[in-house]
C-alpha cells in the first residue's frame, strides 16, 4: 500500500527521516501522498508544505479500521508515492496497548515498514534490537532500517556489519553533523508557515534525502499498491469515504445555498483533520477563512463557526488587540450563530488566558471561565458521554476523542457538555460546542451532518427576520 516509516521509540528522527523522503520525492517532481498515524496536527503541516498536498491522518481510535483502509486508498489512488509517518514506537497504542499504533496500521494496510533507530549510544547490540522488532510481530513486514545520528563511517561500519547476518537491509544513514534541528514549543515543532526560513529547511531536507538513502530498494516500497498492476489511468475511481454516510446524503433535507462555514485559520487556529473539512464540503458547505488575529470582523452571511485548536496563548496579546473582532463575534454569539469551538478555540471563548508570565488578555468571554496555562501536559484517548445537546452531538451520545493541551479553564461548568472519564468537561447550548476534547469529523461525519442542520435552520431563521 505505502512505506510505512517508524521508530523503536519517540525521538528517533522519524519525522526527519519522513520529511527528507517527502521532500527528496517531490523535488524530482513526483506527486507524493503522506499520512500521519494518530491525531497529530503539526506533523502533517510540514508534510503539506513539502508535498503541495493535504497530509490526512490514520487514527483507527477516533475514527475506525474501515475508515482508515477507505482513507488512504481513496486519497493515494492519484499519487506516485505514499508516504505514511508513524508516531511513537512501532507497537506503541493506546494506553500501553498496540491499539491505533504504526504497526496496527501498516497491518491494516500490509504496508512494508522502515524502522529509523537512534544509534548514536550503540554498537553491535543494535542487532539484538532489529532481531526483536523482526520476530516480535511476524505478520509485519519491515522492509529495511535506517541508522539515524551515527558518529562516523567507523562507527558506521560496526553497526552494518552486526545487522549483516540478519539481512534486514540498511536503507539509510544520517550522520550527528547532517540532523535537521527543526524549531520546536510547547506543543511540538513550529508550525511552517510561522518560519520564514522554512524553504531552506526544505531544501535542506531534500538534500538530506537524496544523498542519504538506498533509493534503488527504496523507491518500489513507496508505490501505492494500486499503481502497480493495472496500470492507475485504467482504474475505476475509487468510492470516497464518505460514500458510506450513514443515514445517506439524499436522506438529509436539502440545505440552503450558498451555506458559508467559518473556518479560523491563521497562526492561532490551524488544527484540522483534512477529510473533517472535507466532509463539510460533500455535504454541501462552502468554507470561509477566517482570522481572529487579522480580520476586523466576521464575514458577512455565516451560517455557523468553526474555531480549531492552536496556538491561541502564543498570540494572546494579538488575538486580544483585535476587539473590532472580538466584539463582532460577541454578537454573532448573541445572535444564536451556531460555533464549535476545540481546545484553543475553547480558551479563544473564555473570558482570557492567563499566561505563564502572570499576564492575562481579555478575549471573546462567552464562557464562565479562564485559561490557565501550566507546565503539565494533558495528553490522550478519551471517551466521552454528552450531558447535553450541541450543534454537534445528541445528548446522550458516546464518542471517542483526544486531548493535547498545556491549560486548565477553571471554575469547573455548572453545567458541563461531557462527563469524560468520569470528570465534567466543556460547555455545551444549542448553539455553542466548546470542549478540550479534539474529534474526527472525517470518520464520524454525523457531527458535521447535526452542525450544518444547525447552521441551515440558523441561516433560514436570520433570512426570515
Amino acid at each position: 500500500m505505502a512505506l510505512v516509516i517508524a521508530g523503536d521509540r519517540s525521538g528517533v528522527g522519524k519525522t526527519t527521516v519522513a520529511l527528507a523522503l517527502n521532500a527528496a520525492l517531490t523535488a524530482r517532481g513526483r506527486r507524493v501522498q503522506t499520512f500521519k498515524v494518530g491525531p497529530d496536527y503539526i506533523d502533517p503541516l510540514f508534510h503539506s508544505a513539502i508535498s503541495g498536498r493535504p497530509c490526512y491522518n490514520l487514527d483507527p481510535i477516533l475514527t475506525s479500521a474501515d475508515y482508515v483502509q477507505t482513507c488512504a486508498k481513496y486519497y493515494s489512488q492519484d499519487a506516485d508515492d505514499v508516504l505514511i509517518e508513524g508516531v511513537m514506537g512501532l507497537f506503541d497504542g493506546r494506553s500501553g496497548t498496540s491499539e491505533g499504533s504504526t504497526a496496527a496500521i501498516a497491518q491494516l494496510l500490509n504496508a512494508p515498514i522502515l524502522l529509523v533507530l537512534d544509534v548514536q549510544k550503540q554498537a553491535a547490540s543494535v542487532a539484538a534490537l532489529v532481531y526483536g522488532f523482526c520476530h516480535y510481530h511476524p505478520a509485519l513486514r519491515i522492509a529495511g532500517v535506517v541508522l539515524n545520528r551515527v558518529g562516523s563511517d567507523r562507527h558506521r561500519q560496526i553497526l552494518e556489519d552486526a545487522l549483516a547476518p540478519l539481512g534486514i537491509p540498511v536503507l539509510g544513514v544520517l550522520y550527528r553533523d547532517q540532523q535537521l534541528a527543526l524549531p520546536s514549543r510547547h506543543l511540538g515543532l513550529v508550525p511552517p508557515h510561522e518560519s520564514a526560513a522554512f524553504q531552506a529547511v526544505g531544501d535542506r531536507l531534500a538534500v538530506l534525502g537524496c544523498t542519504c538513502f538506498d533509493w534503488l530498494h527504496l523507491e518500489p516500497l513507496c508505490a501505492p499498491l494500486s499503481s502497480l498492476s493495472p496500470p492507475l489511468s485504467s482504474l475505476p475511481p475509487l468510492p470516497s469515504p464518505l460514500s458510506s454516510l450513514s443515514p445517506p446524503l439524499s436522506s438529509l433535507p436539502p440545505l440552503p445555498s450558498p451555506l458559508n462555514i467559518g473556518i479560523a485559520q491563521d497562526a492561532a487556529f490551524h488544527f484540522y483533520y483534512t477529510d473533517a473539512l472535507d466532509v463539510l464540503r460533500t455535504l454541501g458547505a462552502t468554507l470561509i477563512p477566517v482570522s481572529p488575529l487579522r480580520d476586523p470582523c466576521l464575514p458577512p452571511n455565516l451560517s455557523g463557526l468553526i474555531l480549531g485548536g492552536g496556538f491561541p496563548e502564543v498570540f494572546a496579546a494579538e488575538l486580544s488587540a483585535n476587539e473590532s473582532f472580538l466584539s463582532a463575534l460577541r454578537h454573532s454569539l448573541q445572535r444564536g450563530l451556531p460555533v464549535y469551538a476545540e481546545c484553543g478555540g475553547l480558551m479563544y471563548l473564555a473570558q482570557g488566558i492567563h499566561t505563564l508570565e502572570g499576564q492575562v488578555y481579555p478575549l471573546v468571554g462567552h464562557l464562565p471561565t479562564v485559561a490557565h496555562m501550566g507546565d503539565r501536559l494533558t495528553l490522550g484517548y478519551r471517551t466521552a458521554t454528552a450531558l447535553h445537546a450541541t450543534p454537534c452531538v445528541d445528548q446522550g451520545q458516546q464518542v471517542w476523542g483526544h486531548e493535547f493541551h498545556y491549560s486548565r479553564v477553571t471554575p469547573s461548568p455548572l453545567s458541563p457538555l461531557w462527563h469524560l472519564n468520569s470528570l465534567p468537561e466543556g460547555w455545551g447550548s444549542d448553539d455553542v460546542h466548546a470542549s478540550y476534547l479534539h474529534l474526527h469529523w472525517g470518520g464520524h461525519p454525523e457531527f458535521a451532518m447535526k452542525f450544518l442542520q444547525r447552521a441551515a435552520h440558523f441561516s433560514r431563521s436570520t433570512h426570515l427576520c
